[in-house]
């Protein structure tokens, strides 16, 4: 579900120049959680709300290189529990629910009145019940890797994806206790909210290993650490056990609050992580959307031809 970014990124020349942020801070929201955002782009600009995957991935540099600084006003924030946001790694007061009240609060805070909502993958969930419970705070959305978080989207992550990497998900597997693999989801939960860190890291990396592994057209490893991963495996993990805090179908089911907005959805054509298919059933319910699908790429958002469309898209909307 997210879109993980590594260090070592290719060659970024289709994107806007890197460029550093006009503010930051952190701001204190319930449950003893607060919440690092930053700007950047033009003070004045067109304003754009970017959320990152995960749920846990975080924002990075690169991302604010999708806009056009001197067209946009782009706020870029860590959700709870992720990045630089307090307290770290932590499932409790950690909701749907909870980041839609957030981003509002974020917006209030800012002196924001309407922004572009732009999310990749998970992303795209929040972004779509951000927008149906407060439709009005909307101009339009630029959407990525479409998750509707329905129950047969989670069991294709956990199982599905393991059709075109079986040697990831036997991988994945391994970590498990046989007697535990038919339930691959609550022994990996059970493990990641485990206090100590010989549980919790050694699975978290083993998550994150699977879930990179099968998010490339050709994929790419990396080596990050168990710290690093746990606040991806962990919160991922409990909002699976959860079906992400939202009722079984409400994304499609509530597409009426929103379907008067514009929109673009970027799909990548072998995006295993999502699979299109959810792409396709929203854009059958937004009759008004764009789908824009990506022949030659996966599920990554620095894939070539997803940050491409991206940009092509948000400049778009920038034109009016």
């Amino acid at each position: 579900m997210p879109a993980t970014v590594s260090a070592a990124h290719p060659d970024l020349a289709d994107l806007y120049p890197p460029t550093a942020p006009f503010e930051s801070g952190m701001l204190p929201v319930d449950g003893g959680h607060a919440l690092y955002w930053e700007q950047c782009g033009r003070r004045d600009g067109l304003p754009a709300l970017f959320l990152h995957g995960g749920p846990g991935a975080g924002i990075a540099p690169a991302y604010r290189r999708f806009f056009n600084p001197g067209r946009y006003r782009v706020v870029l924030f860590d959700q709870r529990g992720c990045g630089r946001s307090t307290p770290r790694g932590t499932v409790q007061g950690n909701t749907t629910p909870d980041l839609v009240a957030d981003v509002e609060r974020l917006r209030e805070h800012l002196g924001i009145d309407r922004w572009v909502v732009m999310g990749g993958s998970w992303g795209s969930t929040l972004a779509l019940a951000y927008g149906q419970a407060h439709p009005e705070r909307c101009l339009a959305f630029v959407l990525r890797g479409i998750f509707l978080f329905r129950r047969a989207e989670v069991a294709w992550f956990l199982t599905g994806m393991g059709r075109f990497f079986p040697e990831a998900h036997r991988a994945f597997l391994a970590h498990l206790p046989e007697t535990e693999r038919d339930d691959s989801l609550a022994a990996y939960h059970a493990r990641l909210i485990d206090p100590d860190p010989a549980v919790h890291g050694p699975a978290a990396v083993s998550w994150s290993r699977y879930e990179e592994h099968c998010s490339r057209l050709v994929p790419r490893l990396s080596d990050a650490s168990a710290e690093a991963c746990l606040p991806l495996a962990r919160l991922e993990a409990h909002y699976m056990v959860n079906g992400g805090f939202l009722r079984e179908g409400q994304l499609l089911a509530d597409m009426p609050r929103i379907a008067h907005l514009p929109a673009t959805l970027v799909q990548g054509r072998y995006d295993l992580v999502c699979p299109p298919s959810s792409a396709f059933d929203l854009h059958a319910a937004w009759p008004g959307s764009d789908l824009v699908m990506v022949p030659d790429a996966g599920h990554a958002a620095l894939e070539p031809g997803i940050r491409r469309a991206l940009v092509r898209a948000l400049d778009e909307v920038a034109a009016g």
